[in-house]
């Protein structure tokens, strides 16, 4: 088997067992472990943005793949067996960190100016510390990702937070968004009107009730049709199929004699798998369908801030570390206190941060 084809196999199989895992695509339907390649170390990165820890998760997973026919053939633990088998995914994961680091500007919670020079400065002389009060605009905005000026500043809690947790909102909608549309292209690869217009439809009008505030009219209107969307997605569906089965049924009795268009009809009936027709099984399998969506709409919405709270305590946390043990150290100026910090502060980096901190970011991902 060409190493290539083998590398692309294990690439793609990491990402379909993730998706496996919560269900299975029917035949011919869309498979959204493709998209799920892209999606699931975005969503990791979130909760996991640091550039510093993304450059070390990186290199430990190279190390993974540039020796993987040695390790191929060694046995080795639980632990570190689940880890080289996803070390594709977990390459993903370190690149999108990086990146979503380099946006929140954080390395370690060591602040680096890389894209150019704060467009806020201090020019209070009594201004000791950083604070967003005593700041004022000289330049043009910070080329790419969060203002140096706001780490350190007063208002950097409330500002990164809200931040960090509406951009966990919009992720959260753009994904469910993924899997309605995914659902329209289901419909209409197999010709099922019906789901486009009962089900894909309804669904996006009601997953999009929230906007941006100040758009009073226009709220109170997608509210109200977010009410309809309900028994738009409940009421409909059953009977129309009902009415498509006994006209199957009708024109099935009208032309019995006909062989060849009696096999047509079967054809055609099977193939929508209505084999025997029960209309009060179809409404209650509606009506679980549209509870189903509309408390899991609600829900994972609110699901969502999940990233946005692992994120602020890898920030938290990456803040404790470097000021309550590194500076600390660095602080009593003495250089065996000082080694005892930097051996302190790594083993505190790689077995929370780095260990705990990625296991939980990727359980966490995988729900969603």
């Amino acid at each position: 088997m060409p190493p290539t084809y083998f590398q692309t196999n294990e690439f793609t199989s990491a990402f379909q067992e993730i998706v496996d895992a919560y269900g299975v695509a029917k035949y011919r339907e869309a498979n959204p472990g493709v998209y799920t390649i892209l999606t699931f170390p975005f969503l990791f990165a979130v909760m996991f943005g640091d550039w510093g820890h993304g450059i070390c998760l990186l290199l430990a997973t190279l190390y993974f793949i540039i020796r993987e026919k040695k390790l191929f053939s060694q046995k080795l633990g639980d632990i570190m067996e689940m880890t080289f088998g996803g070390r594709y995914v977990i390459v993903l994961m370190a690149l999108f960190s990086i990146y979503t680091g380099l946006i929140y500007n954080e390395f370690f919670f060591v602040l680096f100016e890389l894209f150019g020079h704060s467009a806020y400065s201090c020019h209070d002389p009594s201004c000791s510390e950083a604070t967003t009060v005593r700041l004022i605009k000289v330049r043009d905005n910070y080329t790419f990702g969060v203002d140096p000026a706001w780490h350190g500043s007063c208002s950097e809690l409330p500002f990164l937070n809200s931040l960090k947790m509406k951009i966990s909102i919009l992720l959260g909608l753009a994904q469910m968004n993924l899997g309605i549309i995914l659902s329209y292209c289901n419909a209409k690869f197999f010709g099922n009107s019906i789901n486009t217009w009962f089900q894909f439809i309804p669904q996006m009008i009601f997953n999009h009730k929230v906007l941006f505030p100040g758009q009073k009219t226009t709220q109170l209107v997608l509210l109200l049709l977010a009410l309809v969307s309900v028994p738009w997605m409940l009421l409909p569906k059953p009977f129309l199929l009902k009415l498509q089965h006994n006209e199957i049924e009708l024109s099935k009795n009208r032309f019995l004699g006909n062989c060849k268009l009696l096999c047509l009809i079967e054809s055609n009936h099977d193939s929508q798998g209505h084999e025997e027709f029960e209309f009060s099984e179809v409404f209650v399998h509606q009506l679980i369908h549209t509870i189903e969506f509309v408390l899991g709409t609600v829900s994972n919405t609110a699901s969502y801030l999940r990233l946005w709270a692992l994120c602020l305590a890898h920030s938290e946390l990456s803040s404790v570390f470097y000021e309550k043990v590194l500076l600390l150290a660095w602080g009593y100026k003495n250089v065996i206190i000082l080694i005892v910090g930097i051996i302190i502060f790594i083993c505190a980096t790689v077995g929370v941060l780095l260990v705990m901190e990625t296991l939980s970011a990727f359980l966490h991902g995988c729900m969603h």
